[in-house]
């Protein structure tokens, strides 16, 4: 590829980052949701088989949520809106999950990912544009016990198949249990971390003896444009958070569920495409 073959995934990888860092940071899910319609964008400008596209689409996202997340949640928790408590008991479940995620994945071809991503996000957003299911509280108690086994675990296996940080679906518990909005998008940012790191790294081993990988992949996580996003995230992470805090608790779950509609949109799209 010439220098100018480079300009357009490069200068679309890293404006992918910057918007990434800063819905990140708003809405406490790690970019995934941006990262990945983006990369099946721009990965086949690094040339490859057609057909790995979504597997590295999703590995690479969880490799640049590692960073997103950790930025988001560091600046979230200078606002006070982290809860560790809820992260430590969520985690062991959400890493078990993670793993049968990326097993998974491993036997799902891309149309059928790209599918299940789309409608995923389809049904995330209902709940925060009906005012009657997402302004609902059942209960002031985080769930424990089998129940939080299974929300967390099934959380895990969820997002690590689509390739986002779970921030939507832990946004949607904790609100649903009564946390406040700023709180938990706070805490989601941290869920993020627990699920993108094993997912990068099962993504990366089970793509390894794959071929028609575009041009820098090392399995399903493709390191130029890892570094490209994640470099991006970096600085808007903290500019999303400032944002979340501004916003009234209402109007920003309403424009979460516009972005997660559009984004839903995209990816049917790309699913017809593939």
């Amino acid at each position: 590829m010439t220098s100018m073959d480079w300009l357009i995934p490069a200068v679309g990888l890293l404006g992918a980052g910057l918007l990434a860092g800063f819905a990140g940071g708003v809405f406490g899910i790690g970019g995934g949701f941006v990262v990945v319609p983006a990369l099946l964008l721009m990965l086949p400008l690094l040339g490859g088989d057609h057909a790995q596209y979504a597997h590295v689409a999703i590995g690479t996202s969880a490799a640049t949520i590692i960073v997103t997340s950790i930025r988001s949640v560091m600046s979230h928790n200078k606002r006070g809106a982290v809860d560790f408590e809820i992260l430590k008991s969520w985690a062991p479940w959400i890493v078990l999950g993670d793993g049968v995620g990326v097993l998974l994945a491993s036997h799902v071809d891309g149309k059928m990912l790209t599918m299940i991503f789309a409608t995923g996000v389809l049904l995330m957003s209902l709940h925060f544009l009906l005012p009657r299911i997402g302004d609902k509280s059942l209960t002031d108690q985080m769930p424990s016990g089998v129940l939080r086994m299974g929300i967390a675990g099934g959380l895990g296996t969820f997002s690590s198949l689509l390739g986002i940080g779970g921030g939507t679906i832990a946004i949607m518990v904790m609100t649903l249990c009564g946390r406040p909005i700023h709180r938990a998008v706070g805490t989601a940012s941290g869920v993020g971390t627990l699920i993108a790191i094993p997912s990068a790294i099962g993504f990366a081993i089970i793509g390894l003896r794959e071929h028609g990988l575009p041009w820098g992949s090392l399995g399903f996580v493709n390191l130029p444009a890892t570094a490209a996003i994640a470099s991006m995230s970096i600085l808007t992470a903290p500019l999303g958070v400032a944002a979340a805090h501004s916003l009234p608790p209402s109007v920003l779950k309403r424009v979460f569920g516009v972005y997660l509609i559009v984004i839903a949109v995209v990816m049917f799209r790309n699913a017809l495409k593939v």
